[in-house]
């Protein structure tokens, strides 16, 4: 059985905002996820608020904010009597040793991360950087270091200083073009030698649903939502050219939010459909990472008079400085049709329908043994470049067994589909793919529910969704499952 790469990156992905914790230590400022409170499946994730002008508070749901925004005059705020999972996480802030030692026994080659911009400059425009924040990531670099781990670094994973959000509306200003490279590079300069892979921006497609937790947009019109996207695509450029300046053996990834579409019946309409919902992900990676605007999306705006606040010179930045690879989350695949489907019960994430060929668990997530294979034959063939699945797992109520031990062998299945589907890619397809971080590698707060039970890790973390919990770390079974897979170079997959 062929084998992946010698070179090949194995390894788990966090993000700071569900794994870190100490939200307010350090001299730590606010980030728009510090303002998400704890949802559930039926229950969406709100973010808190107040009217300065008024005193008065309240909520508003994280569905219906990326489409109306907040009530006029309220601005997002911490406030009493709300649970905050962000604030705590599973506090790798304070575990960071422990965890990357159970990192190195799984036999870790790469470890992504995310680091909090609100840790760097609390207010995103601060003139000067928290020293007590850069010290901290430095002395999680240089652990990592000393176990032979290479870190891949989100620069911005779903966190916006709040400040930003507040005084500039998010990433609908041009000022966080400034802001954010200011940032970016002195985080490259610090970390020089010590990190050589980076991320842009998280999921940037997301943007398109999501805005508040992608850019810290507050009022979500497609104007608004088109200029924040354009914005971070200059930004994104901008960091290349830094990266490059700065040292040449940094690399500056694009990192886009991927799943297949499959149509429901083999009418047109549904052909269509698949083609339109597609070119939603495609714009962001042609931009970021092939370096022009497609003509189907600037129709698009032609169509909704949406007119970009840009400059001559942002088109030959995105140009000559587009992302050196891509990497992407892929999760499953998602079925949709322009019919309606007697007794669906909604597919992956509650978007489309229900696929009947593939199984389910309780979030309405399906296992697609085909799904890497056919991800990334797409994005090879679309752009050329290297590839890097940087996430890829699969949430469950993990239970803690009368023996003590978690039996996960659901985790295992479903990964040892998902790794044979990428290895097919490599091995039959030839396509270029760097690496693997599987998603959650140590439990942490799931980002769309809020749930600490919705776990992904192959390290169990004790707490739960109302925070409570001693945070004692315990591998499951797919820890030991995949310290194998790794030092079989991804050839023994056998439970």
């Amino acid at each position: 059985m062929a084998k992946f790469p010698k070179e090949f990156l194995w390894g788990g992905a966090t993000a700071a905002n569900q794994y870190e914790g100490a939200y307010l230590e350090g001299g730590k400022g606010l980030s728009t996820s510090d303002v998400l409170t704890n949802g559930s499946h039926t229950e969406p994730r709100r973010v808190t608020w107040k009217n300065p002008d008024t005193g008065e508070t309240g909520t508003t749901s994280f569905f219906e904010i990326g489409q109306k925004g907040l009530p006029n005059g309220a601005v997002p705020a911490v406030l009493d009597g709300y649970y905050y999972p962000s604030h705590e996480a599973t506090d790798f802030y304070h575990h960071y040793q422990e965890d990357i030692k159970l990192m190195a026994e799984m036999g870790f080659k790469t470890f992504r991360l995310s680091i909090n911009w609100a840790r760097i400059f609390p207010n995103g425009d601060d003139q000067k950087p928290n020293e007590e924040g850069l010290a901290f990531y430095e002395k999680v670099f240089q652990e990592l270091k000393k176990y032979g781990i290479e870190p891949l670094v989100t620069l911005s994973h779903y966190e916006t200083p709040l400040a930003l959000a507040i005084n500039y509306g998010g990433w609908v200003d041009r000022s966080l073009i400034d802001f954010f490279v200011n940032y970016a590079t002195t985080v490259m300069k610090r970390y020089k030698g010590l990190v050589k892979y980076y991320l842009t921006f998280n999921e940037i497609n997301c943007m398109e649903f999501m805005p508040f937790m992608a850019g810290g947009v507050t009022d979500p019109t497609p104007q608004n939502k088109a200029q924040a996207a354009h914005n971070q695509f200059v930004a994104s450029s901008l960091t290349v050219k830094a990266a490059r300046e700065i040292d040449p053996e940094i690399k500056v990834g694009q990192m886009l939010a991927y799943g297949p579409r499959y149509t429901y019946t083999c009418d047109p309409k549904d052909q269509l459909l698949v083609m339109e919902e597609m070119q939603d992900t495609f714009f962001y990676s042609d931009v970021q990472t092939g370096g022009y605007y497609p003509n189907y999306r600037l129709k698009y705006y032609e169509r909704e008079g949406i007119k970009l606040d840009d400059r001559p010179e942002d088109y030959d930045l995105i140009k000559n400085y587009s992302a050196d690879f891509l990497s992407f989350s892929c999760y499953g695949s998602t079925t949709v049709t322009t019919h309606e489907v007697d007794g669906n019960d909604g597919g992956n994430f509650i978007m489309g329908v229900k696929n009947p060929y593939l199984k389910t668990n309780a979030w309405g997530w399906a296992t697609d043994p085909a799904v890497l294979r056919l991800a990334l034959n797409t994005l090879y063939d679309r752009y050329r470049k290297p590839l890097w699945i940087v996430e890829n797992g699969i949430g469950w109520a993990d239970q803690v067994s009368e023996d003590g031990k978690i039996h996960d062998d659901y985790r295992i299945e479903y990964l040892q589909e998902n790794i044979s589907s990428m290895r097919d890619a490599i091995t039959i397809d030839g396509v270029d793919l760097m690496g693997y971080t599987m998603w959650g590698c140590i439990d942490l707060v799931s980002a769309g529910t809020g749930e600490m039970r919705k776990r992904y890790g192959f390290v169990y973390v004790d707490k739960d969704d109302e925070g409570k919990g001693t945070l004692a770390r315990t591998p499951k079974d797919s820890f030991y499952w995949y310290k194998k897979v790794i030092a079989s170079q991804g050839e023994d997959l056998t439970n």
